[in-house]
C-alpha cells in the first residue's frame, strides 16, 4: 500500500510537470486568452483556496483576479431597473409600417405617418424613421418647398387655381388635361381632356364647372391662372359673372401657381409615370380614379395629414388591435394602395 501511494504521488508530480510545460507552450502562443464568465468565476473561487504565492500558475495577474471578484460582487448587489423612454412599438405596428414602406416605395416618413393616423394609429415620424432604417429601408426623396407657399396658405380660403398639363400616349399623341385645385381644401377637379385645346373648348369647360357648382356654395373670390393663350377673355368673363376675380401669374413664373404645379408633379410621380396611356378615354378613367383617391384617401401634409375631403379619425388606444384589422384596397390595378379598418 505504501509503495502504491508513493507511485501515485510520483505519477501526480509527473502529470503536474507535463501540465505546467504545456501551459508554458500555450503562453508563448496565445498573447491574450479569452475567459467566459463561468471560467472567471471558477478561477476566482479556486484562487481563494490557493496560497497567494502560488498564484503565478494562473494565466492572469492577481490584479485581474481581484477585478473579476469585485465585478461579481457588484453584479450581486446591482438590481435590474426599468429603462426610461418611450415603450417599444408592438410587433403588429412595426409590421404594418414596413408593409406600407415596401408596398409604397415613394412614400416618405410623413406620408406613412399620415396613413397610420388615418387608421387610428399615432406614431411619430422619428419612430417611423427609426423602424425603417433599422430594417434597411431608405427614405423617399425629399420634396422641395416653393416660395409662394406661406403667402398663399394665409389667403387660401376662397382661391382656386387652374392650369394645363400634357400626357403622351403610347402612340406619342399629346393630350391636354385642364384641372382646377382649391388652395384651402386641396381638392382637385378635372375640367376635361382633349387633344385639340383652344379658346372655345376652355370656355365651354368653364361654363360647365359654373353650372355644376353645388347649391348653397359660394363662388371663389379669386382664380389664379397663367398667361396661356388658351385662357381667353371669354374664359375670364365666365368667372367674372360669378363674382370671381381672375389673377394672372407673372411671365415665366410657375412658382406663382405653386399649388397647381405641385399637384401636377404629384399625379405624375404617383400615377402617370407608371401607366401607359392608350387613348383619351383611357386617360380620363385613370385620372378619375387617381383624383378620387387624392381627394378622399391620400393624406396631405398641408392639411395635418388628412385627405382633402377630410374624414373623421377616431384614434383607438389599442394600436395592436387597430393594426390587426387593417386591410388593403387596390386602385389602378394595384398601383395605388388604400388602407382601411374592417369591422371588429
Amino acid at each position: 500500500m505504501l509503495l502504491g501511494r508513493l507511485r501515485s504521488e510520483q505519477t501526480k508530480d509527473v502529470e503536474i510537470a507535463v501540465l505546467r510545460h504545456q501551459l508554458e507552450v500555450l503562453r508563448r502562443q496565445v498573447k491574450r486568452p479569452e475567459f467566459h464568465p463561468a471560467d472567471r468565476a471558477l478561477l476566482v473561487v479556486l484562487s481563494r483556496a490557493l496560497p497567494r504565492r502560488r498564484w503565478s500558475i494562473f494565466l492572469v495577474t492577481p490584479d485581474t483576479m481581484m477585478r473579476w471578484h469585485r465585478r461579481l460582487v457588484t453584479r450581486k448587489w446591482t438590481h435590474p431597473h426599468r429603462r426610461g423612454g418611450r415603450p417599444p412599438l408592438a410587433d403588429q405596428v412595426v409590421a404594418l409600417i414596413l408593409q406600407l414602406a415596401r408596398e409604397n416605395p415613394r412614400w416618405g416618413y410623413r406620408r406613412i405617418q399620415g396613413e397610420l393616423k388615418k387608421l387610428g394609429i399615432r406614431v411619430s415620424a422619428t419612430t417611423i424613421r427609426t423602424v425603417l432604417l433599422g430594417n434597411g429601408l431608405r427614405p423617399a426623396p425629399r420634396r422641395a418647398s416653393v416660395t409662394w407657399r406661406a403667402f398663399l396658405r394665409a389667403q387660401a380660403s376662397g382661391i382656386i387655381a387652374t392650369d394645363f398639363f400634357t400626357v403622351e400616349t403610347v402612340r406619342l399623341k399629346t393630350l391636354y388635361v385642364l384641372f382646377l385645385i382649391e388652395l384651402h381644401t386641396r381638392q382637385v377637379r378635372l375640367a376635361g381632356v382633349t387633344d385639340h385645346p383652344n379658346g372655345p373648348w376652355v370656355v365651354q369647360r368653364a361654363r360647365e364647372l359654373s353650372l355644376e357648382r353645388p347649391e348653397g356654395t359660394t363662388a371663389p373670390r379669386f382664380l389664379i391662372r397663367d398667361r396661356d393663350s388658351k385662357f381667353t377673355r371669354a374664359f375670364d368673363d365666365v368667372f367674372a359673372a360669378d363674382g370671381t376675380q381672375v389673377i394672372t401669374t407673372p411671365v415665366q413664373a410657375p412658382n406663382a401657381n405653386a399649388f397647381a404645379e405641385r399637384w401636377v408633379r404629384t399625379v405624375r410621380q404617383e400615377c402617370l409615370d407608371w401607366v401607359l396611356i392608350w387613348s383619351r378615354r383611357h386617360l380620363e378613367r385613370v385620372l378619375d380614379e387617381d383624383v378620387r383617391h387624392y381627394n378622399d384617401e391620400r393624406p396631405h401634409r398641408g392639411l395635418a395629414l388628412r385627405p382633402p375631403r377630410g374624414i373623421e379619425v377616431r384614434a383607438e388606444p389599442d394600436a395592436v388591435t387597430v393594426a390587426a384589422r387593417v386591410r388593403r384596397r387596390d386602385r389602378l390595378g394595384g398601383l395605388v394602395h388604400e388602407y382601411y379598418q374592417v369591422a371588429a
